[in-house]
């Protein structure tokens, strides 16, 4: 089966439509799937759920979807770092649904592993719980959160095999390999693609199995936070 493409858009034709339901990878601005979600944005796919731990900044990553008003709702873990995402929600324009960083790994993980549901303590008295199941193991209150079945993942690489073997880049490697399991359809950009057999089968990340679609491009390499100090003089 063919899996490398040629842009992001060839990549992504044919399974994207409105109302969709997209697991995004990538941690802030570190391993996440810029071109495909610029091609996503190219496309205007509208009404979209997203599941990341976050939205990106405001001109960058998630964070133009955002802008182009395509995002209906965000599954994430942490908004702080956009602001329109902030005055989106704050505003009623944009659902959110708060979810544990660990948690939403999990959720991902599980859904990508066929597991509907897993119980929890995490959340436990808190809003997170509110309208969740509560059962009871060993003396101690556990919530059930459902697992994660996206109709489509977008995530980020180092490398990859033309089979689509990923191996990822020490921390970019955060939410992309869960996101990527629970996509019924995945796509992957990558930096560089090397010949099959090339890449130490201990050293990969996520197998080729999740993966259907697959991109090489160049990526901007940000600083989410540039924090500096003064120059000590001799």
């Amino acid at each position: 089966m063919k899996k490398v493409y040629g842009s992001a858009s060839e990549a992504l034709e044919g399974v994207l439509h409105d109302g969709m339901l997209i697991a995004a990878g990538g941690f802030g601005l570190c391993g996440i799937p810029e071109l495909l979600i610029s091609a996503i944005r190219d496309a205007g796919t509208k009404d979209l759920t997203i599941a990341s731990n976050n939205a990106g900044v405001d001109d960058f990553g998630l964070g133009l979807l955002l802008q182009t008003r395509q995002v209906k709702k965000m599954i994430s873990s942490y908004v702080g770092e956009n602001a329109e995402f902030m005055r989106q929600y704050l505003s009623g324009e944009l659902e959110l649904e708060f979810n544990p960083q660990g948690t939403l790994a999990e959720r991902m993980r599980a859904g990508g592993c066929g597991i509907p549901g897993f119980y929890t303590k995490t959340g436990v008295g808190t809003v997170i719980a509110e309208g969740k199941d509560v059962k009871e193991f060993d003396g101690e209150e556990y919530i059930l959160e459902r697992g994660i079945v996206a109709d489509l993942a977008i995530v980020k690489a180092w490398k990859a095999d033309d089979t689509g073997n990923l191996v990822f880049r020490k921390s970019a490697r955060n939410f992309n390999p869960p996101a990527a399991m629970c996509g019924r359809v995945c796509v992957a950009e990558v930096e560089e693609i090397v010949p099959r057999g090339s890449l130490d089968p201990d050293h990969i990340h996520l197998p080729g199995i999740y993966v259907h679609r697959l991109i090489q491009g160049e990526h901007e390499k940000r600083i989410e936070q540039r924090t500096t100090r003064k120059r000590e003089e001799a």
